[in-house]
């Protein structure tokens, strides 16, 4: 009923009857959010059962009587919905669920287009309004019998439903209000739209049913999924003309009084004091709701943000080169389209709904095609972007409101550590992750419906989303440059090195016994950090001031220069220092005009996101030689630019400005409820994982026997944009390797998603870990485990003069009682041949040089018995595991002093483009004995049982894993 109308309220009673008849509204609706739940559970019916289905059943749903996949690749409405569970359970609840508000849309239209009193306007009413019933009562029926259950109930039920929607659409249209011509406009689209689409799906069904055309199903399909947006979005227009109906529910039995206040919503609701204690207590706990929705929205950016480069890095990874998918990184300047006045305010206004659109990036691991998911996450990152941004600049003049989203922006990064930590680095709704994999994509999905639906309403009841229509920016107080600087710096430098809690570890890692901190429990102190900066932000004057910023300035040249301990410690100050200048960097931002501004801003971190990976992959790229190991410079540019930023702040945030910043105490009483949270919830994680870890414990004790191997990991994301380390884990416990080297496994950095993906496989199988040259080291990495104390080890930068700089460990363990010295390195390619002979020639040295028995695990790009091999078995004074292995290039195993059992090269399953080399070897009582090889191979059987490799890995292998190359079997020597 209309809300704003002078008449006595329907529901009030006259002063003639009896007070014990007088009514009391308990509650009342705004009619608005009977289209917007209609809108989201029709769409959550259709959209999840789509998801659901792909990914449970996708060759299934998509076959049709003619054709499967490939030819067909997708699948079509019925298919989804009525064929296979679950999807086809998911869908028939929420369209259950759907149900009560459709019937209520539909009495809401006919009582709002039927309050004249001409009998003409009444008729036709009645007849859309007996339309509407039928079409309701017609979509159940194709809904819950499927064409699997009764082909030709469902398809005449499907065909009075086509029927009823032309005049169900053109009615409305006609009974539309004049004066609502937005919403006249967007009927007119949706109408049109809808029936334009028929032609042509009636065409491709022809196609499909007569004709037998391959694929012409799957375009079918796409016509017939439009069809479905079209139609529930026609219906969604209501909410344009419900703005000024709500609907009450009313106690008619009470004696008190009916009573009419004033709302933001313009509507009446009756109070009295003996309900303010109940008042209190829903107020608290719709603001904790609302406080909750926001972070988990918050936790999504981040989700989706760091999952952008590691998307992008697959596709110049395994293209060895530039591939064009870098282009996606510019989605993250989406934010300069604010500067278009109304879509700012409609982006701000609905901002539920914006969050919701956005959660396409989390949805998008259901596409196994690997540009799809990339494109997918770059829509869903580029909207979220839009929309935070949106949101501070459109709270702007409300300073309470503004803190708030700031904060709860900063919260969500907190949070993304925590479920990290959790999840040993990976992020489980991540595109890269799925169920099968440890991902609960599915959870975060459904949790960020939740938030988006809660956002909505929230927004509807309150009027949270206010905008300001009159707003003008205005750059006369401080710099629009220097703001965006500031924000653009910032962003960079949360993503480059907190977006993980392990990744300032990593930065300033060093050899063993002083590798420094390790991620668990020392992820909790990264946490800590990041949240005292959040409880000293309040504290404008000392956050923006120079002292804390020079000491910041002071942590970042410490964080740089040393490693270890004091390294990290200096990392830890930074942290705090940059989320204590979040509120005071946006709060200038969001002054100035947002077109230049944004696009400065989000430019400027594309810049040094670019400048991050180049410094390290300078081989690569246009003009890297200029970018070659200079993350001094990158460290610097930051600093100097957040010191523009907060320089700016001073004279942006006036002092009277702050006294107004100061003011939200429920924000900062929300904020500290949340740190602790966070704070007790990494403490449980830490925990969990410490009490879950296992002891690591060799394989083969009894006999003194260990498998070493080598494999190139590449990055730990396999062939089809998938996390492996779950793969990885599994092959690596079948082989029983004790100690195996892993190349290619540097993955703290933006475009590798700051992971540390051997925390997983350690703690799972009970392996040490030498993580191997820090980050900053600028390699690519190689890290060893084992299953042995790992009593000393040193990081090496080997010479490379002209191409990517190569990293080796140089590690002493105890060996059942006997000290072994292992390397495990990684040469430069093979374009550069000084690079890879002066890199083997200090790799000989430090071979030659020890007094252990030794055993070398590298990657040398070089055939046998050339000149690289020679300089590195001979004058290395080590051993070829099998020279007459004449198939190798790139990874090699060598030995001294040790007993060689055998030799096998194992398939890399998908995971990586390279094999897996093992060497199984003995401890000895008489080492020197053993200094010179013998060669002479003998049969499986000569073997003692407990020393042959595994069996399950021969003929077609397991888990696509099997022995190749050397006769597809193991080889086996004599002592």
């Amino acid at each position: 009923m209309p809300s704003n109308q002078s008449k006595q309220h329907p529901y009030a009673v006259s002063s003639t009857e009896k007070a014990e008849e007088k009514a009391v509204a308990i509650t009342k609706i705004p009619a608005k959010f009977i289209s917007y739940s209609h809108t989201a559970f029709a769409y959550c019916a259709f959209f999840m059962a789509l998801g659901v289905g792909c990914y449970t059943h996708y060759e299934k749903i998509v076959r049709n009587e003619f054709y499967g996949y490939p030819d067909e690749w997708f699948p079509s409405v019925s298919a989804t919905t009525g064929d296979r569970y679950p999807a086809r359970a998911i869908f028939q609840i929420f369209i259950a669920l759907t149900s009560g508000p459709r019937f209520a849309l539909v009495f809401l239209w006919y009582w709002m287009t039927t309050r004249s009193t001409q009998t003409s306007s009444k008729g036709f009413g009645n007849f859309l309004l007996g339309v509407g019933l039928v079409r309701t009562v017609s979509c159940g029926g194709w809904v819950y019998i499927t064409s699997s259950d009764d082909h030709l109930t469902h398809d005449i039920a499907m065909v009075l439903y086509l029927l009823c929607t032309l005049p169900w659409q053109l009615g409305v249209l006609y009974t539309s209000d004049k004066q609502n011509q937005a919403a006249i406009r967007w009927r007119r689209f949706f109408t049109f739209a809808f029936f334009t689409t028929l032609p042509p799906m009636i065409y491709y069904f022809i196609e499909h049913k007569v004709k037998r055309v391959p694929g012409a199903y799957t375009t079918y399909a796409f016509f017939e999924w439009s069809l479905i947006l079209y139609d529930v979005a026609f219906d969604a227009v209501t909410a344009l003309d419900f703005q000024n109906f709500e609907l009450f529910v009313v106690d008619i039995t009470n004696g008190s009084p009916f009573a009419h206040a004033s709302t933001e919503e313009g509507s009446s609701k009756a109070a009295t004091p003996k309900d303010a204690v109940s008042s209190s207590s829903l107020r608290f706990l719709s603001d904790v709701r609302g406080y909750l929705s926001d972070i988990y929205l918050a936790f999504v950016f981040w989700s989706m943000l760091t999952s952008l480069a590691l998307l992008i890095w697959y596709f110049p990874l395994f293209n060895m080169g530039i591939s064009g998918y870098e282009a996606f990184l510019i989605v993250t300047i989406s934010p300069m389209f604010l500067g278009i006045k109304s879509l700012r305010r409609l982006i701000a206004r609905y901002r539920g709904v914006a969050h919701f659109v956005s959660l396409a990036g989390v949805a998008s691991y259901l596409l196994p095609d690997p540009p799809l998911r990339l494109a997918t996450t770059a829509l869903g990152i580029s909207v979220s972007m839009m929309t935070w941004c949106a949101t501070w600049i459109e709270s702007n003049d409300r300073a309470g409101d503004l803190e708030r989203n700031i904060v709860v922006w900063a919260l969500g990064l907190l949070v993304h550590n925590v479920v990290k930590l959790t999840w040993w680095t990976e992020n489980p709704i991540w595109p890269i992750m799925k169920r099968s994999i440890g991902g609960q994509n599915e959870v975060g999905l459904v949790l960020g419906i939740i938030a988006c639906a809660e956002m909505v309403i929230r927004d509807g009841f309150s009027g949270q989303a206010r905008v300001n229509s009159n707003k003008k920016f205005s750059p006369a107080r401080g710099s629009s440059f220097a703001a965006a600087a500031g924000f653009g710096t910032l962003l960079f430098a949360l993503h480059s090195m907190y977006s993980d809690s392990s990744t300032i570890m990593r930065w300033v890692v060093d050899g063993h016994p002083n590798a420094g901190p390790e991620p668990v429990p020392w992820g909790i102190a990264t946490i800590a950090a990041l949240a005292f900066g959040l409880v000293i932000y309040p504290f404008g004057n000392f956050v923006t001031g120079y002292v804390w910023y020079f000491v910041a300035c002071g942590a970042c040249a410490v964080f740089y220069n040393i490693s270890g301990w004091t390294g990290y410690y200096a990392g830890l100050v930074l942290g705090a220092y940059l989320t204590s200048i979040l509120p005071a960097i946006i709060g200038s931002l969001v002054q100035h005009p947002p077109f230049k501004t944004l696009l400065t801003a989000t430019m400027i971190y594309n810049l040094l996101c670019l400048a991050h990976v180049w410094v390290v992959a300078y081989e690569f790229v246009p003009g890297g030689v200029y970018a070659r190991e200079r993350t001094n410079w990158i460290l610097t540019a930051v600093m100097l630019m957040l010191g523009l930023g907060i320089s700016n702040a001073q004279t942006s945030n006036s002092n009277d400005r702050r006294a107004q910043l100061n003011t939200t105490r429920a924000t900062r009483r929300y904020t500290k409820m949340a740190l602790l949270a966070i704070l007790g919830l990494s403490g449980l994680a830490s925990y969990s994982r410490m009490s879950l870890a296992k002891t690591p414990e060799p394989y083969r004790p009894n006999e003194k026997a260990f498998t070493a191997g080598i494999w190139t990991i590449h990055f730990a994301l396999d062939n089809d944009m998938w996390a492996s380390e779950t793969r990885m884990r599994d092959v690596i416990r079948d082989l029983e390797l004790d100690v195996v080297g892993l190349l290619e496994s540097d993955t703290q950095r933006i475009i590798m998603g700051n992971r540390d993906w051997a925390q997983y496989i350690a703690e799972d199988l009970g392996y040490y870990v030498d993580f191997g040259p820090a980050t900053m080291k600028h390699t690519w990495g190689c890290l060893m485990l084992s299953k042995f104390p790992i009593k000393n080890s040193s990081h090496h930068l080997l010479p490379s003069p002209d191409g990517e700089l190569a990293c080796a460990i140089h590690a002493t363990l105890d060996v059942f009682g006997q000290d072994v010295d292992f390397i495990v390195s990684h040469n430069g390619q093979e374009e550069n041949l000084l690079d890879r002979r002066l890199q083997t020639t200090e790799l000989a040295r430090i071979m030659r040089e020890s007094t252990n028995p030794f055993v070398f695990l590298g990657y040398v790009v070089t055939k046998p018995h050339q000149e690289i091999y020679k300089i590195l078995y001979e004058d290395g004074h080590i051993n070829d595991i099998d020279t007459s292995d004449w198939d190798r290039w790139c990874q090699y195993i060598g030995y001294r002093q040790l007993a060689r059992i055998g030799y096998a090269r194992v398939s890399h399953g998908g995971i990586t483009d390279t094999e897996i080399q093992t060497g199984k070897f003995k401890i000895v009582d008489h080492p020197q004995a053993y200094q010179v090889a013998q060669y002479n191979q003998m049969h499986e059987s000569s073997v003692p049982h407990q020393l042959r490799y595994p069996q399950h890995f021969r003929g077609n292998g397991l888990r696509e894993h099997r022995y190749h190359v050397l006769d597809n079997e193991p080889r086996y020597f004599e002592q």
